[in-house]
Protein backbone atom coordinates (compact mmCIF):
# COMPACT_ATOMS: atom_id res chain seq x y z
CA UNK A 1 0.00 0.00 0.00
CA UNK A 2 2.73 2.08 0.91
CA UNK A 3 5.11 1.80 -2.69
CA UNK A 4 1.52 2.61 -4.03
CA UNK A 5 0.88 5.88 -2.76
CA UNK A 6 4.56 6.35 -2.93
CA UNK A 7 4.14 5.66 -6.53
CA UNK A 8 1.49 8.24 -7.29
CA UNK A 9 3.11 10.34 -5.92
CA UNK A 10 6.22 10.59 -7.46
CA UNK A 11 4.32 10.38 -10.70
CA UNK A 12 1.34 13.03 -9.95
CA UNK A 13 3.59 15.00 -7.87
CA UNK A 14 5.76 16.82 -10.92
CA UNK A 15 2.51 18.02 -12.04
CA UNK A 16 1.26 20.23 -9.08
CA UNK A 17 5.02 21.47 -8.02
CA UNK A 18 6.15 22.66 -11.14
CA UNK A 19 6.16 25.98 -12.02
CA UNK A 20 3.04 26.73 -14.35
CA UNK A 21 3.94 27.66 -17.92
CA UNK A 22 2.15 31.10 -18.02
CA UNK A 23 4.94 32.00 -15.20
CA UNK A 24 7.99 30.89 -17.10
CA UNK A 25 6.81 32.84 -20.63
CA UNK A 26 5.63 36.11 -21.49
CA UNK A 27 4.29 37.57 -24.65
CA UNK A 28 6.96 39.42 -26.47
CA UNK A 29 4.34 41.36 -28.33
CA UNK A 30 2.13 43.58 -26.31
CA UNK A 31 -1.97 43.07 -27.06
CA UNK A 32 -1.83 46.31 -29.34
CA UNK A 33 1.67 44.63 -31.60
CA UNK A 34 -0.14 41.81 -31.57
CA UNK A 35 -3.45 43.06 -33.06
CA UNK A 36 -1.14 44.88 -35.79
CA UNK A 37 0.57 41.87 -36.98
CA UNK A 38 -2.73 40.27 -37.70
CA UNK A 39 -3.86 42.74 -39.41
CA UNK A 40 -0.74 43.41 -41.83
CA UNK A 41 -1.45 40.74 -44.30
CA UNK A 42 1.21 41.63 -46.31
CA UNK A 43 4.75 40.14 -45.79
CA UNK A 44 6.61 43.17 -45.76
CA UNK A 45 4.27 45.32 -44.02
CA UNK A 46 4.32 42.74 -41.43
CA UNK A 47 7.87 42.88 -41.11
CA UNK A 48 7.56 46.84 -40.42
CA UNK A 49 5.15 45.51 -37.35
CA UNK A 50 7.73 43.56 -36.06
CA UNK A 51 10.68 46.09 -36.63
CA UNK A 52 8.36 49.01 -34.98
CA UNK A 53 8.11 46.83 -32.05
CA UNK A 54 11.82 45.71 -31.99
CA UNK A 55 12.44 48.91 -32.13
CA UNK A 56 10.04 50.24 -29.50
CA UNK A 57 11.81 47.76 -27.18
CA UNK A 58 15.36 49.64 -27.62
CA UNK A 59 13.89 52.56 -26.72
CA UNK A 60 12.86 51.23 -23.67
CA UNK A 61 16.14 49.48 -23.02
CA UNK A 62 18.30 53.01 -23.98
CA UNK A 63 15.61 55.74 -22.08
CA UNK A 64 14.74 57.04 -25.24
CA UNK A 65 11.02 57.44 -23.64
CA UNK A 66 11.66 60.25 -22.37
CA UNK A 67 12.98 62.40 -25.64
CA UNK A 68 10.59 60.68 -27.97
CA UNK A 69 7.73 62.06 -25.56
CA UNK A 70 5.63 63.72 -28.58
CA UNK A 71 5.98 60.54 -30.64
CA UNK A 72 5.19 57.94 -28.15
CA UNK A 73 1.82 60.01 -27.37
CA UNK A 74 1.42 60.03 -31.68
CA UNK A 75 1.81 56.27 -31.47
CA UNK A 76 -0.04 55.42 -28.40
CA UNK A 77 -3.32 54.55 -29.89
CA UNK A 78 -2.27 52.54 -32.20
CA UNK A 79 0.74 50.46 -30.95
CA UNK A 80 -0.61 50.98 -26.83
CA UNK A 81 1.83 51.29 -23.97
CA UNK A 82 5.84 50.92 -24.32
CA UNK A 83 6.81 47.61 -22.97
CA UNK A 84 7.66 46.90 -20.04
CA UNK A 85 10.29 44.51 -17.95
CA UNK A 86 13.77 43.58 -16.89
CA UNK A 87 16.41 43.97 -19.88
CA UNK A 88 16.73 40.48 -19.87
CA UNK A 89 13.16 40.22 -20.60
CA UNK A 90 13.36 43.07 -22.95
CA UNK A 91 16.25 41.54 -24.99
CA UNK A 92 14.67 38.46 -25.03
CA UNK A 93 11.29 39.68 -26.72
CA UNK A 94 13.90 41.39 -29.26
CA UNK A 95 14.72 38.06 -30.15
CA UNK A 96 11.47 36.78 -30.22
CA UNK A 97 10.24 39.13 -32.51
CA UNK A 98 13.16 38.73 -34.59
CA UNK A 99 12.77 34.68 -34.62
CA UNK A 100 8.98 34.90 -35.78
CA UNK A 101 10.05 38.07 -38.22
CA UNK A 102 12.25 35.23 -39.58
CA UNK A 103 9.49 32.56 -39.62
CA UNK A 104 7.00 34.23 -41.38
CA UNK A 105 9.73 35.14 -43.90
CA UNK A 106 10.35 31.24 -44.39
CA UNK A 107 6.74 30.42 -44.17
CA UNK A 108 5.87 32.88 -47.54
CA UNK A 109 9.13 31.52 -48.99
CA UNK A 110 7.50 27.79 -48.83
CA UNK A 111 4.28 28.86 -50.37
CA UNK A 112 6.06 31.36 -53.21
CA UNK A 113 9.99 31.14 -53.12
CA UNK A 114 10.26 33.55 -55.84
CA UNK A 115 7.41 36.28 -54.08
CA UNK A 116 9.72 39.70 -54.55
CA UNK A 117 8.44 40.52 -50.99
CA UNK A 118 10.45 37.87 -49.96
CA UNK A 119 13.80 39.47 -50.58
CA UNK A 120 12.56 43.26 -49.84
CA UNK A 121 11.26 42.34 -46.37
CA UNK A 122 14.48 40.64 -45.36
CA UNK A 123 16.88 43.24 -46.44
CA UNK A 124 14.37 45.66 -44.40
CA UNK A 125 15.02 43.48 -41.67
CA UNK A 126 18.52 42.93 -41.34
CA UNK A 127 18.89 46.51 -42.00
CA UNK A 128 16.77 46.69 -39.04
CA UNK A 129 19.07 44.11 -37.42
CA UNK A 130 22.57 46.04 -38.10
CA UNK A 131 21.20 49.14 -36.58
CA UNK A 132 19.43 47.57 -33.47
CA UNK A 133 22.58 45.41 -32.58
CA UNK A 134 24.84 48.43 -33.01
CA UNK A 135 22.57 50.23 -30.25
CA UNK A 136 22.28 47.45 -28.25
CA UNK A 137 26.10 47.34 -28.10
CA UNK A 138 26.53 48.88 -24.82
CA UNK A 139 24.13 47.28 -22.92
CA UNK A 140 25.67 43.94 -24.43
CA UNK A 141 28.87 44.32 -23.10
CA UNK A 142 27.75 45.47 -19.61
CA UNK A 143 25.49 43.09 -19.37
CA UNK A 144 26.08 40.40 -15.50
CA UNK A 145 23.27 38.28 -14.73
CA UNK A 146 22.92 35.08 -16.76
CA UNK A 147 19.41 35.79 -17.58
CA UNK A 148 20.88 38.69 -19.70
CA UNK A 149 23.74 37.19 -21.29
CA UNK A 150 21.79 34.01 -22.23
CA UNK A 151 19.26 36.93 -23.83
CA UNK A 152 21.74 38.76 -26.01
CA UNK A 153 23.08 35.15 -26.87
CA UNK A 154 19.66 34.40 -28.59
CA UNK A 155 19.20 37.71 -30.32
CA UNK A 156 22.59 37.70 -31.32
CA UNK A 157 21.76 34.11 -32.86
CA UNK A 158 18.66 35.22 -34.37
CA UNK A 159 20.67 38.67 -35.77
CA UNK A 160 23.41 36.16 -37.90
CA UNK A 161 20.52 33.89 -38.96
CA UNK A 162 18.91 37.43 -40.84
CA UNK A 163 22.61 38.38 -41.51
CA UNK A 164 23.55 35.48 -43.18
CA UNK A 165 20.11 35.02 -45.12
CA UNK A 166 20.28 38.27 -46.36
CA UNK A 167 23.83 37.67 -48.07
CA UNK A 168 22.16 34.79 -49.99
CA UNK A 169 19.76 37.05 -51.63
CA UNK A 170 21.00 37.90 -55.64
CA UNK A 171 21.96 41.53 -55.91
CA UNK A 172 19.29 43.90 -55.74
CA UNK A 173 17.67 45.64 -58.69
CA UNK A 174 17.86 49.18 -59.00
CA UNK A 175 13.96 50.43 -61.07
CA UNK A 176 14.69 52.97 -63.53
CA UNK A 177 13.05 56.21 -62.95
CA UNK A 178 9.88 56.35 -64.40
CA UNK A 179 11.21 59.64 -65.77
CA UNK A 180 13.91 58.97 -67.60
CA UNK A 181 11.48 56.16 -69.09
CA UNK A 182 9.35 58.79 -69.88
CA UNK A 183 11.82 61.54 -71.15
CA UNK A 184 12.44 58.71 -74.00
CA UNK A 185 8.98 58.72 -75.47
Amino acid sequence: MIIRILFIVLLIGPIFFTPTAKAQSRDHLTPQEVDLVKEAQILDKRIDVFIKAADRRVMVLNGGAAANAKQLKKDAERWGELPTGSRAELVSDIARIFDEAITNIDDVSARDERNPLIAKSLRKLAQSVNTIMEQLKPLRVAAKSDAEIASFESLNEDAQSILEAVTKLPPEVEKEKKTKAKGNE
